[in-house]
């Protein structure tokens, strides 16, 4: 087995610590300190130490320093890599560092299920089962309600982030490139990473891209706003491209937004030269509203695509969209997860790997329709015989065999090639 050692944090680990945080956490759980607030401590403290084998980081321990008093704020270690003394010395580390600093009290907080928790045991931290952890979040309301409902914009609930099963890939790519540096923008600035203003989510139907741009705004806790253009269309006499410039300009009143637009290729698609072309018009109107929206700051702008091919060119030039980021279905891993948060009780009455084998074309949306529709084939056998039988394996295969899914192998190869030639990353 090869040996591992510590070493102080860098700012090129930041990939592999976010991925090890991901693993270390289980089931649904929230953690106390967020993500964000962790990494931001871990690159301007003194108190981040990981573990590493070779160039592989398989551990990381994160604490901060208040006067005399010092926090622990995350103890992540690799699955295959525990029970290997890595997290005792870890926390060792730590505690030598708190000390330099003046610190004689530590404390940690953290789910009852997090990795770390047992090296905390073995260095001799006690559990206190008489304090009570309270929490509260101040709401971020945007400066301008009426605003905010007259644009059909709300507030996301909290947790839409976590909530998303499987999607582990996309998620980290999401989570590194858009949410932390919108999340953290000072600490961004010192580093030279220019937040971004706008980025295209692309992929077949279906995969979750409304999703994604939703949970970003809930992470964010900023308002969330969706372009209907057909509404927009309806809702003037003065033509598409006016009603897209009046909804920007309003937009201008909100102190931060997700503005999301959904099939962007409706008014985004490839230009065809001619005057008389009734898109053009409003290809170009957008096309000039972009500029001005990233102009702002706590703005994202998020479009998303079936078919990123139809884009206009100059609609996908950079600096236009910072970045061109795939959405695609769920691999085995991802629709394990997601049959797992659909199925509930009858988790442990169904043969999973069945499940997943079965459903290998299935996108989120599919795999939500088959199991309701399963659940719904138990529930009337129930009603009809009473006979207390938990959904069983063949319910949900049989309501696989009757979904029609969502993707064919040729959408799966298109989507291949648009990865390679459109994705930005």
């Amino acid at each position: 087995m090869p040996a591992w050692h510590l070493r102080d944090y860098r700012d090129d680990d930041l990939d592999q610590a976010v991925q090890i945080w991901d693993e270390s956490r289980r089931g649904d759980e929230s953690p106390v300190f967020p993500v964000s607030e962790v990494m931001a401590e871990a690159r301007v403290g003194q108190t981040a130490v990981v573990a590493v084998v070779g160039d592989e980081l398989v551990g990381m321990a994160v604490a901060q320093a208040h006067g005399r008093r010092g926090w622990v704020l995350l103890m992540a270690l690799a699955s295959r890599w525990r029970e290997r003394g890595i997290g005792s010395a870890l926390l060792a580390e730590l505690e030598r560092r708190l000390r330099a600093l003046g610190v004689r009290r530590i404390s940690a907080l953290l789910p009852g299920a997090a990795a770390g928790t047992k090296a905390l045991e073995n260095c001799g931290y006690q559990s206190r089962d008489d304090l009570i952890y309270y929490e509260k979040l101040e709401p971020h309301e945007p400066s301008n309600t009426a605003v905010l409902a007259d644009l059909g914009g709300r507030m996301m609930p909290e947790g839409l982030w976590d909530a998303m099963a499987g999607m582990e890939q996309e998620k980290q790519v999401v989570e590194r490139r858009v949410v932390l540096p919108l999340a953290e923008p000072t600490l961004a600035d010192r580093y030279g990473v220019a937040p971004p203003k706008a980025v295209i989510l692309f992929g077949p139907p279906g995969t979750g891209k409304t999703s994604f741009a939703k949970a970003v705004a809930s992470r964010l806790g900023w308002p969330f706003v969706e372009l209907f253009p057909s509404r927009l269309a309806a809702a003037t006499n003065d033509g598409l491209a006016a009603a897209l410039r009046e909804a920007f300009a309003d937009l201008a009143a909100l102190d931060s937004v997700v503005l999301f637009i959904d099939e962007v290729e409706e008014i985004a698609g490839v230009r065809s030269g001619k005057a008389v072309d009734p898109g053009h018009g409003v290809t170009n109107e957008l096309l000039k509203l972009i500029p001005g929206f990233r102009e702002h700051d706590a703005r994202l702008l998020t479009c998303a695509t079936n078919s990123v091919r139809s884009l206009d060119p100059a609609f996908l030039r950079p600096g236009r969209f910072d970045y061109v980021i795939p959405i695609g279905p769920p691999d085995d891993t991802a629709r394990a997860a997601i049959w797992t948060r659909y199925l509930r009780a009858a988790a442990g009455s169904v043969d999973l790997a069945r499940l997943v084998a079965a459903s290998e074309l299935f996108t989120p949306a599919d795999i939500e329709f088959a199991a309701r529709k399963a659940a719904q084939l138990a529930f009337e056998h129930e009603v009809a015989h009473r006979e207390g039988r938990p959904a069983t394996t063949e319910d949900y295969l049989s309501a696989i065999a009757d979904t029609r899914p969502t993707l064919t192998a040729r959408a799966i190869d298109e989507f291949t090639e648009d990865i390679e030639q459109y994705s930005r990353l």
